[in-house]
């Protein structure tokens, strides 16, 4: 069966409509044949009833007046039998056997399509008028009945021959139809421009649903093509800083060899080096999310994970508090996620706040965990908020060495915690700064894949 259904998949889609129609249209049909001759048969046994009752009747009404019935020329045959199925009307004793005198008295039919041509027999019992039990019976040849029940027979096969031709040429057409509707949306939706969509049909059927389908996959696309295109231009745009740096240091020493600026040199050159590694970490973290990959997800205590996170910091800027609940507090994450959520939320507040900042973790109703990171900082003013977790997205435009930063963190945040189904904010702290809130679901709500996340302090500095 194998090499059967190779061969039907490798039909076209027209072909397969039109043979299946085709054929269920032939079996229905051919199915109907012998109840089309039997239908008939029917018929002719009706008429032919129709016409013994009206003798019977008549037959009757004689021998309960004491006569023997009329015998008119014909194919109607009548006779008066005893309830043995003897004649008493002094004629030869009629084609019928015991079984078929049995059933004549019980007053049902008997179509004996043994003798040729077929006769049909109905009877009756009455009361002569000496009292006596006569079975009076009606017989009628049936001519051409059985030929009348072949042709029949036969025509309903020619009928089902005409009616799957008719059936496969009328699903041809009608499918080849609309396949040619279809096959000319796809060529228009692939020459189509950025920016136009398909027509769509005023009726309201699969096509139309196809159009708008089609006109929501192109709406997707050329926002994959914006995205990629400003993805790749603000990339180049970063990447071009620390090269042209590295570059512009090693042409002067080139050009001007001194052996007393050469470690000042090499101490530029090592730092652009980390900056654009680190940015190239970032890029790859993102390209790794977009993929669709995702590192191995356990529950990670998030109060532990705060306070090492704090401990990388020490030393580094404003101090950091730390309120965390009595009870523990853990997200569905990868380790190497967590870090990089702290790393970077942590750095970017450290880096803007003025005297301190402040971390909360708090439990949720649905077993995961609050983060919330406070800064006294100048904040992000409302306008931003909205965008300020886009890729290479900067409040203030001050990329560089200035901040170390390229607007890749609070990026590389929001996708860690998006893609495990958790959500991310940006409010104003209650200490006039910025607050960042960060609403991670615990191990009983499994969020979605992401890529393998890596810590990157270089990534801070967003806003």
């Amino acid at each position: 069966m194998r090499w059967v259904r190779g061969w039907w998949l490798r039909r076209t889609v027209r072909y397969r409509i039109t043979l299946v129609a085709t054929t269920v249209t032939l079996l229905c049909v051919v199915l109907l044949a012998p109840l089309t001759s039997a239908l008939q048969g029917t018929l002719l046994l009706d008429a032919a009833d129709t016409e013994l009752h009206a003798h019977l009747n008549t037959a009757i009404a004689d021998v309960n007046a004491g006569r023997l019935p009329t015998v008119t020329p014909g194919d109607i045959v009548l006779r008066v039998l005893d309830r043995s199925g003897v004649p008493v009307d002094g004629a030869p004793a009629p084609p019928l056997t015991e079984v078929q005198v049995e059933a004549l008295e019980g007053g049902n039919g008997v179509l004996d399509m043994a003798a040729s041509p077929p006769r049909r027999w109905l009877g009756t019992v009455v009361t002569a008028s000496d009292g006596a039990q006569r079975l009076v019976v009606a017989g009628a040849v049936l001519v051409g009945f059985q030929q009348a029940l072949g042709l029949a027979f036969q025509w309903g096969l020619v009928a089902a021959v005409l009616a799957g031709a008719a059936a496969g040429v009328a699903t041809w057409l009608s499918v080849g139809g609309s396949l040619r509707t279809v096959q000319r949306m796809r060529v228009a939706a692939a020459a189509l421009p950025p920016g136009e969509r398909l027509p769509v049909p005023a009726a309201r059927d699969e096509l139309r649903a196809l159009a708008e389908a089609m006109n929501a996959l192109l709406t997707r696309r050329d926002e994959a093509r914006q995205r990629l295109q400003r993805f790749t231009g603000d990339a180049a745009h970063e990447l071009r800083s620390p090269v042209a740096s590295i570059r512009a240091q090693a042409e002067v020493a080139v050009l001007h060899p001194d052996p007393s600026l050469a470690q000042e040199v090499l101490t530029e050159v090592v730092a652009e080096s980390e900056r654009l590694s680190g940015l190239i970490d970032d890029l790859l973290v993102l390209s790794r999310s977009d993929a669709g990959e995702l590192p191995a997800a356990g529950p990670v205590d998030l109060a532990l994970a705060a306070q090492s996170a704090i401990a990388r910091l020490a030393g580094d800027g404003p101090p950091v508090r730390l309120r965390v609940p009595t009870q523990g507090c853990s997200v569905w994450a990868a380790p190497g996620e967590v870090d990089l959520v702290l790393d970077n939320l942590l750095r970017n507040a450290v880096r803007y706040a003025r005297a301190q900042v402040t971390v909360f973790v708090l439990p949720t109703a649905g077993g995961g965990a609050r983060l919330l990171v406070d800064d006294d900082g100048r904040g992000v003013p409302e306008e931003h908020r909205a965008k300020v977790f886009d890729r290479f997205y900067r409040v203030h435009d001050d990329r560089g060495r200035a901040t170390g930063g390229f607007g890749l963190g609070l990026a590389l945040v929001a996708e860690v915690v998006r893609r495990r189904g958790g959500a991310v904010s940006v409010t104003e702290s209650p200490d006039g700064g910025a607050r960042f809130d960060i609403r991670w679901p615990g191990s009983a709500h499994r969020g979605h894949p992401i890529g393998q996340a890596r810590r990157r302090a270089g990534s801070a500095g967003d806003r």
